[in-house]
């Protein structure tokens, strides 16, 4: 990332380009997500099963079944599930896209105006050899595990669950796991520049409890849709979360540079 015309210092840190167009599309991209759920509301409007759709006790899966009939003991019959796909897909790739424009210096500063990004440490005793700073690594770990999360949905997307391939339960746990720990992993990295962090943290937490749960009881439980929802919600809303914070970083940088021309 190219800074604002300040020089790198002896440490490694610098100040990334926050104005730039690769930030800002990819804030916004990370804040798209929010689609899922307006997509999520028509499909369950349209649906067709003998029994209402039920979001304590229906699968999201569901939803993107692409035949009616009886899928593991449960009426299915998703007359939109183009529509639900279709958003998985987009909210995939939203992700994706957001993980390959926002770099590691970005997300390090984007929640605190006027931080400066780290990339290397000295190390203690010895002047001339340097590491990789924490935050560094923390903001290259939530880039991969963002992109494995929104990999994961789209294949969720590309193949519904009635498919019977393993590509999809393998899909939606790549977006869980992968979703729960970027959030939380974000959450530590903005510690104490965002009210934020505490918000985005504990979206993580409850999708990694939640997958826990889910693990440990095979999804056995009086409310499975629930359940799978308090693994998958957290993430879009917990992304989209830190892109709004991205996005109003950029913006507000803009709006300063406007006004000193």
């Amino acid at each position: 990332m190219n800074g604002h015309g300040a020089a790198p210092s002896a440490a490694g840190t610098f100040l990334p380009d926050v104005r730039s167009i690769r930030a800002n599309i990819g804030g916004w991209a990370h804040l798209s997500v929010v689609q899922y759920f307006v997509a999520e509301a028509a499909v369950i409007e349209a649906w067709a099963g003998p029994q209402p759709y039920s979001r304590a006790t229906g699968f999201i899966s569901d939803l993107g079944a692409v035949s009616c009939g009886v899928y593991e003991d449960r009426d299915v019959c998703s007359p939109l599930h183009l529509l639900m796909n279709a958003s998985f897909v987009v909210q995939g790739l939203a992700l994706l896209l957001g993980a390959a424009l926002l770099g590691a210096g970005i997300l390090c500063v984007a929640a605190r105006p006027g931080a400066r990004a780290r990339r290397f440490q000295e190390v203690a005793g010895n002047g001339s050899a340097r590491v990789l700073s924490k935050s560094w690594v923390l903001a290259v770990a939530v880039r991969i595990l963002t992109a494995v999360a929104g990999a994961g949905t789209v294949i969720v997307g590309l193949v519904p669950e009635d498919h019977a391939s393993p590509w999809h339960f393998a899909g939606a746990l790549m977006f869980f796991i992968g979703g729960g720990f970027a959030l939380l992993l974000l959450g530590i990295l903005w510690f104490r520049q965002t009210p934020m962090s505490w918000f985005i943290a504990a979206c993580g937490v409850l999708c990694i409890g939640a997958l826990v749960v889910g693990g440990l009881t095979r999804m056995e439980v009086p409310q499975p849709g629930t359940l799978e929802r308090l693994m998958g919600y957290p993430v879009t809303i917990g992304l989209s979360a830190a892109g709004l914070v991205i996005a109003q970083r950029v913006s507000a940088e803009r709006k300063a540079a406007r006004s000193r021309t």
